[in-house]
């Protein structure tokens, strides 16, 4: 089955499950998909009845979609994303932002949890993404492309959409949220990176390293989305700190949500 054949089955499924007009795609990384809960005029559609989506397996990720209204906006939110580092091939982690788009959604807003490789940076950070590196590795444009879906070679020169930056950044002035700004580098995971692949990032241009979203936004832009990207900086990236595990990664998000939400929620509004 062609992933064009693919897209119609699924997009047919959520459309028939109550799912209308979409303006926004969201992502929800680690410890932010309590967003999905502030979406009003629920539809609510498990990962696992959906055809040709994977099931996410990350603790912390619900795995479903919700669709309504948030911000006066028609969005569909993944609450819980899949990586590469589970075993998914890219274009399994990337098939939903497809079916954003062939559901309307033009923007697709992502966050994202990761560490800071700045030394400027502190745990509790927000941070604007500017642009990225794909260290992961792999691409999930590789293979056949569908000419209907987007260009053999499409431009990353604008990867992250600036004039939704520079709203995000005005955003963040009114509410005395300091936004740092970066280069998010993906790394495929799911070890946490070395003191010297950070060492090494830092020195290619990163601010932040994680193990999501590079594939996703190479996908977005394959088909002509506008992308938002936010991060939150939860640790600061190994050899910068004593050591590194996942419940800090938790716990910092835990802690800063309740600015990365209205962050978001603002910024959609006047997107």
């Amino acid at each position: 089955m062609s992933l064009s054949e693919k897209l119609a089955a699924t997009s047919q499924y959520i459309k028939e499950a109550g799912v209308g007009t979409v303006d926004f795609g969201l992502i929800l990384g680690s410890g932010l998909g309590e967003l999905a809960d502030e979406i009003t005029d629920r539809v609510v559609i498990p990962y696992a009845d959906i055809p040709h989506f994977p099931v996410s397996t990350v603790v912390g990720h619900a795995g479903q979609l919700v669709y309504g209204t948030l911000s006066g906006k028609k969005v569909l939110a993944m609450q819980g994303r899949f990586h590469y580092y589970e075993g998914h091939s890219m274009q399994t982690v990337t098939f939903p932002v497809r079916v954003m788009k062939a559901l309307g959604a033009d923007s697709l807003i992502v966050t994202n949890a990761a560490g800071g490789v700045n030394t400027s940076f502190s745990p509790g950070d927000l941070m604007l993404i500017t642009d990225q590196i794909n260290f992961t590795g792999d691409n999930p444009l590789m293979g056949l492309n569908e000419e209907d879906l987007g260009p053999r070679f499409p431009d990353m020169s604008e990867a992250y959409n600036k004039a939704y930056g520079e709203v995000t950044k005005k955003v963040a002035q009114e509410l005395s949220i300091h936004l740092q700004k970066g280069v998010y580098m993906g790394f495929s995971g799911p070890t946490y990176e070395t003191p010297a692949e950070v060492r090494m990032a830092r020195v290619m241009g990163a601010d932040a390293v994680g193990m999501s979203t590079v594939p996703e936004v190479i996908v977005a832009n394959h088909m002509s989305m506008k992308v938002l990207g936010i991060t939150c900086v939860t640790n600061l990236a190994a050899g910068m700190q004593a050591n590194l595990n996942h419940e800090e990664v938790v716990e910092t998000t835990e802690r800063v949500k309740a600015d990365f939400k209205e962050l978001v929620k603002r910024t959609l509004e006047k997107l």
